[in-house]
């Protein structure tokens, strides 16, 4: 009987810890989002980067600074729009190209952009 049981809730557990993980890793890539903001601020501020139209930060000129950052960021993007394109049915292509849009929309007057035949261009 009790080997019945445990097989019968063990899949609820693994549930519980699934759900529990991708929690805790989802508060983790948005917490290092969030604290990377103000180096990503001061690069687009200096024209050092821009959103390119796939919804990552790419260098726009031949100064690469803080590229340990623009690589971190670009990480936790991907991962990011893997799950929302999982939750959608779609593909991390067609979500990047998406937010790469609201990013375009939202950018302050200055900031590089792409557009979408790959062209930069400032707000």
């Amino acid at each position: 009987m009790k080997r019945k049981t445990i097989f019968a809730i063990l899949p609820v557990l693994i549930l519980a810890v699934l759900i529990t993980n991708a929690y805790s890793s989802s508060k983790a890539i948005k917490q290092r989002m969030i604290e990377r903001l103000p180096v990503i601020k001061s690069l687009k501020d200096k024209g050092i980067v821009g959103e390119n139209n796939k919804g990552y930060l790419e260098f726009v000129g031949q100064k690469k600074e803080a590229a340990d950052v623009i690589k971190a960021e670009n990480k936790d993007r991907k991962l990011v729009y893997g799950a929302i394109a999982k939750q959608q049915g779609t593909t991390v292509e067609v979500v990047g190209q998406h937010r790469a849009i609201q990013l375009a929309n939202r950018a302050q007057p200055g900031e590089w952009l792409q557009d979408a035949n790959g062209k930069w261009y400032q707000k």
